[in-house]
Order: structure tokens, then C-alpha cells, then sequence
């Protein structure tokens, strides 16, 4: 059982809208973290960092299907281990676009781009679902994969719903913490 009382920071892919951001979320609930917080990267790799900055309160959450979870676990074994998973729900995953836009170029982290596979697009990689609708809705791109919840931010219309996805979320943590 976790030390309810004492804080504990979830580093994790941002930026707000990711299934990382609401799954860290999760576990802090599901943990009875009262005074747990979420912090958000740009990507993984440098959640990393920030979780070794401050080791001692600090666990990095990732998901199971993000590209090179692999290199993260087997680059910091010296660091840290991973400590649990859990299975969770993910937001609904959606192809979205700004309105009137006609769908050529799509946005996509490299995680649920088979979604649209074979269909003729464009395609440009970013980091995480939630900067994919945001580099859409400032033009980057026609359309984005994305969660429901980005997308809806992002004032972007959804073109089509694929549903939530049953995913899996690891726990990494530094070596010597106890949770």
C-alpha cells in the first residue's frame, strides 16, 4: 500500500489530451495519491530526465505500444525498473480535421497511424496524439489522429471515431524509491 500522504509526480508523454496524461491520472487515483500530480513532456525519452532530476518522489508512466519503450526500459537499467502495469481504457481515438478541410495531409504519432493505413494520405509523424491535434488545428496538417478529448480542444471536427482502445501503461521506477 502506498504512503497515501506523500507526494508523488507522474512523468509522463503530454501534451494535456494524451491517454499518458489520463492514465497517470488513473493510477493516482487508483493508488489513493492525495497529493500526486502529472507532468508532461514532449516525449518519453525526456520524461526520463525528469524523473531522475527528482528520484526520489517521482515515477514515469508509459504506454505499452509507444515506439522504443524498448530503448527507454534497457538504456536506464542502471536507474530504474519497471514496477507494474495496468490495463485502462484510452480516450476515444479519432481521425479529426479542421472544418472544410480536405484530407491530404494527416498528422499521426507513429502509435495508431494503422488506423488509417492504406488509405492514401500524407502522412507526418509527431510526438504524441494531443500534438498532433494541435499542430492540425494551427495548420499543419488537413487532419490529425487523435483522441476525442484533443480533438475537441482543438476545436477540430471529428471525421471518424475508431472507439477506445484497451492499452496498457507500465510503471518505471528509480531505484531506491519505494512507493
Amino acid at each position: 500500500m502506498p504512503n497515501n500522504d506523500r507526494h508523488l509526480n507522474v512523468h509522463t508523454l503530454g501534451p494535456t489530451g494524451t491517454n499518458c496524461e489520463a492514465a497517470a491520472h488513473h493510477y493516482l487515483k487508483q493508488h489513493d495519491y492525495k497529493q500526486g500530480s502529472v507532468v508532461l513532456y514532449d516525449t518519453l525519452e525526456n520524461a526520463v530526465d525528469g524523473v531522475m532530476a527528482d528520484p526520489s518522489d517521482s515515477v514515469l508512466l508509459g504506454c505499452v505500444v509507444y515506439p522504443k519503450l524498448n530503448e527507454i526500459v534497457f538504456r536506464n537499467l542502471k536507474s530504474m525498473s519497471l514496477h507494474e502495469c495496468f490495463m485502462m481504457p484510452t480516450h476515444r481515438m479519432v481521425l479529426a480535421a479542421r472544418e472544410g478541410s480536405p484530407l491530404r495531409t494527416v498528422l499521426s504519432h507513429p502509435a495508431p497511424v494503422d488506423l488509417i493505413e492504406n488509405r492514401g494520405y500524407d502522412i507526418r509523424f509527431v510526438t504524441s496524439n494531443a500534438a498532433a491535434a494541435l499542430g492540425c488545428s494551427a495548420g499543419g496538417a488537413d487532419a490529425c489522429i487523435t483522441t476525442g478529448v484533443a480533438a475537441e480542444a482543438n476545436g477540430l471536427e471529428i471525421v471518424e471515431d475508431f472507439g477506445p482502445v484497451q492499452m496498457g501503461f507500465s510503471i518505471h521506477v528509480p531505484h531506491g524509491t519505494t512507493l
